[in-house]
């Protein structure tokens, strides 16, 4: 059995701003893919294939791309789409019940014994699952014209990270079937859960941020710093 990482990478970021795609962008001397991907080749055993922009050039001037464990595959215009064709990349290589994780390019801060607690404790599950926090704050339903409907029980609310891991066939089946049906999940627990399948969560860290907008540059930043004074 193996274990391979999808990293989808062909997004180019409209909330983000600006010329350069945010996995391009600097964080402390590296840019964000850079650091993303020395953090999952730091674990053991596994494949890494990243997705990307059939328009995107840069990626081939980043030494990390060299690495004999990491793979290139054309993605598609959304997060699902690129997965998807990843997947269907790996058809005569990867079996059936091989473990997937995919991972936010734009996840540059996540800590590797997140990733090595979420494969250890989904290790015997049968459908996989996904990192994930208890969300801390109070969460609004907002209706049209920023009218407050409802307050959420947070008390059972976790917001989703990545990695999420799921069986090869199984994640292929799911999102196959969702071009079939027109759904266009947000992440590949919502396909999975549209099978009607249960996947679960595993507690990771608050630190583990996806960015998203120019300000989470420095977020990260402040996070990456904090990390490396642990060590």
């Amino acid at each position: 059995m193996n274990t391979w990482i999808i990293v989808p990478a062909a997004g180019v970021g409209h909330r983000f701003g600006g010329d350069i795609p945010k996995q391009y962008q600097q964080l402390l001397g590296k840019s964000v893919i850079e650091h993303t991907l020395e953090r999952l080749l730091q674990l053991q055993d596994v494949q890494i294939v990243v997705a990307v922009s059939s328009e995107d050039t840069l990626w081939q001037s980043l030494s990390v791309f060299q690495n004999p464990r990491i793979q290139t595959t054309l993605g598609g215009e959304e997060r699902a789409d690129s997965v998807r064709l990843t997947l269907e990349y790996l058809q005569g290589k990867a079996h059936q019940d091989d473990w997937v994780l995919v991972h936010d390019v734009a996840r540059p801060c996540v800590q590797v014994q997140d990733i090595q607690n979420l494969i250890k404790k989904l290790a015997g599950h049968k459908v996989g699952g996904v990192l994930a926090t208890p969300v801390s704050d109070t969460v609004k339903r907002v209706l049209h014209e920023s009218s407050i409907d409802s307050t959420e029980d947070r008390s059972q609310l976790w917001a989703a990270q990545t990695p999420q891991m799921f069986r090869y066939g199984l994640l292929l089946e799911s999102l196959q079937k969702a071009v079939q049906q027109q759904y266009q999940p947000t992440d590949e627990s919502a396909a999975i859960e549209q099978l009607d399948y249960t996947p679960c969560v595993v507690e990771g860290s608050r630190d583990n941020i996806k960015i998203t907008r120019l300000e989470d540059m420095a977020i990260a930043e402040a996070i990456m710093k904090y990390q490396q004074e642990q060590l």
